[in-house]
């Protein structure tokens, strides 16, 4: 808990040093622990004063530099990573700053410009909780046991924030977006005055935004934020392809006017729409836009202040929350055993309880498991709602959710021992296989129906719903069928340290082969019920086509028990070099 001491000036001050005195900019404790109280009390009125007039914007700079600086030092890779990422920032600025300078005189201009002033706005306000590793600085949290005042921490910490890569990227699209609008003298002194707005009120943004979840941001879930990112961004690249599709095909950027008209006068997008007001004249609108802006960077400044006082002068209850959490647990002990009693009361039950609290606990787990289910669903009815979906692409729904049976001993890491002692038959072998074989079928089955029953709907082919059922669920008994054997010959590691990285250095090439391999293999196991469904379609035989969902249902089981058959043996007598495997991470 941080303890604040008594207010002084224009907000709580943490607890200062007994006394102190300014050594490069920095307060550093002197130790005036001996004479008189008159003489305390003076050193410590005296560190005090030292403690105010120090401006510790430019240690702040400085810091931020260093941290650039040092986070290079000692790995080629991330020196590459991080210059491949500043060059490739450049290029793209500068095409885009050389694009946006094209528009210059063009009908839509304003449309363009304002718009992707408000994208640059909302990625800086929500990028920042995906990958809040991204900058240590995020976190002021690690503030808090310095004599440092509210008011002067936010200058600080703004200016410290302007340097950086996605800084300057921004810089180049704000000058690139005013050079667009801005014509006539007035127009001129607007953007002098629209860019450095622009790109403050997205940092500021972004800066409030991070400071009122930080507690988010370093927790568990926000880890599970940024595990989830990926996701987040595939969702948004295919709604933005749909849109652009729908768009184009039915006006182009005029039917956008409506809602520039409504975005200019939101900031910080209205820096860039007090441009395009005052080149066209419009002098009194053009002073309110900025009016707008400066009072909207005002209050961002001002909540940012409040949140950065509240979190450094209030505990973080951790300790608190996790005693009530466990109290709850106890209390609700009683719901969750009603819930798990469903599942057989043996190894079967026990193992498939697992497998579901690795899907809802371990991080990288459910990061798969989401992404898979949301992908599962998009492809479909993007396709679909764009007016080229069939209801066949159901199997890629299931396709998506059959991988996740792929290294199944992945998951345990090093874990995977406790699991190794209990092995000591085929039976036990095949029992355990089984059992996570029915934890991903109970998830998937259900949602294999309810996709493909979107699907048909939204395609109008209710008639093929059976039969690309039927279809979905042989495919995910063929891969269930080639995972058990490929997380048998096949297992590799899942580190733990990384939010992107779900195979262990060295493990590449077999984590590959055993996915396209599996895939390849699943194709050919599932392809006497494609071909069947291929003739029944083909040879106009679609009132025949409802056998194909109890065909693939009962090809899907076989599947399965045959993989899990020819698997046990394997896993087995590969015990000590699967624990090998897994542990590497």
């Amino acid at each position: 808990m941080n303890t604040p001491a008594a207010p002084a000036g224009p907000g709580p001050v943490p607890a200062a040093p007994s006394a102190g005195n300014v050594t490069g900019g920095v307060l550093t404790g002197a130790g005036a622990g001996t004479g008189t109280g008159a003489g305390r009390d003076g050193a410590g009125k005296a560190a005090a004063s030292a403690a105010r007039s120090v401006n510790i914007t430019p240690i702040f700079v400085r810091l931020k530099l260093s941290l650039l600086r040092n986070g290079l030092k000692g790995s080629s890779k991330r020196k590459a990573a991080y210059f491949g990422a500043l060059a490739s920032a450049l290029v793209v600025a500068f095409f885009a700053t050389l694009g946006l300078a094209l528009l210059r005189g063009n009908a839509h201009a304003s449309t363009v410009v304002v718009l992707l002033a408000a994208i640059l706005a909302l990625c800086w306000t929500f990028v920042p909780l995906f990958f809040p590793t991204g900058d240590e600085t995020l976190d002021p949290s690690r503030l808090v046991m310095l004599p440092l005042r509210p008011r002067p921490l936010v200058r600080a910490l703004l200016a410290s924030s302007l340097v950086g890569i996605g800084p300057l990227f921004t810089l180049s699209l704000a000058i690139g977006s005013t050079i667009a609008l801005a014509r006539g003298a007035a127009g001129a002194v607007a953007a002098v005055l629209a860019a450095p707005l622009l790109l403050v009120g997205c940092v500021a943004l972004a800066r409030a935004v991070a400071t009122a979840n930080v507690r988010l941001l370093t927790s568990r879930k926000g880890r599970d934020l940024a595990l989830l990112s990926g996701l987040l961004i595939a969702i948004g690249a295919q709604v933005a392809n749909f849109a652009g599709q729908r768009l184009f095909e039915s006006g182009g950027l005029e039917r956008l006017e409506p809602a520039e008209a409504v975005v200019r006068w939101l900031p910080p997008a209205t820096a860039v729409g007090m441009v395009d007001s005052a080149s066209e004249g419009a002098y009194g609108i053009a002073a309110a836009q900025l009016f707008i802006t400066v009072a909207a960077l005002g209050l961002l400044l001002w909540f940012w202040e409040r949140s950065l006082t509240k979190l450094m002068v209030t505990p973080d209850g951790s300790t608190i929350s996790a005693a009530k959490e466990k109290k709850q647990r106890a209390a609700g002990a009683g719901g969750v055993l009603g819930r798990w009693s469903l599942l057989p009361d043996d190894r079967t039950g026990a193992a498939v309880q697992r497998a579901l609290r690795y899907i809802v606990r371990d991080p990288k787990t459910k990061a798969a498991w989401v992404s898979a289910l949301a992908v599962g669903m998009i492809i479909p009815v993007a396709n679909a709602l764009q007016g080229s979906g069939s209801v066949y692409l159901t199997c890629f729904a299931s396709g998506m959710l059959g991988v996740q049976m792929y290294n199944q001993f992945g998951q345990d890491t090093s874990a995977f021992w406790m699991v190794a002692q209990t092995i000591s038959s085929t039976r036990d072998a095949y029992v355990e296989l089984r059992a996570r074989a029915l934890a991903l079928a109970l998830v998937t089955v259900p949602y294999t129906v309810v996709v493909a029953a979107v699907t048909a709907a939204l395609v109008g082919d209710r008639a093929g719903f059976p039969a690309a059922l039927g279809l979905a669920l042989a495919l995910l008994g063929s891969m269930l069928c080639t995972g058990a054997l490929a997380s048998a010959r096949f297992p590799y590691s899942i580190p733990t340290d990384g939010a992107f990285k779900n195979v262990a250095p060295g493990q590449g090439a077999l984590a590959w082969a055993g996915i396209f391999g599996g895939l390849f293999a699943s194709a050919l196991i599932c392809s006497p019920v494609i071909v069947l469904t291929v003739y029944l379609n083909g040879a106009d035989h679609q009132s025949l086509s409802w056998i194909l969902l109890p065909l693939g249902v009962a090809w899907g089981t076989l599947a399965t028990w045959a993989g899990l058959r020819l698997a046990a043996p394997t896993v087995l007598r590969k015990l000590p070099e699967i624990l090998l495997a897994v542990s590497k991470g």
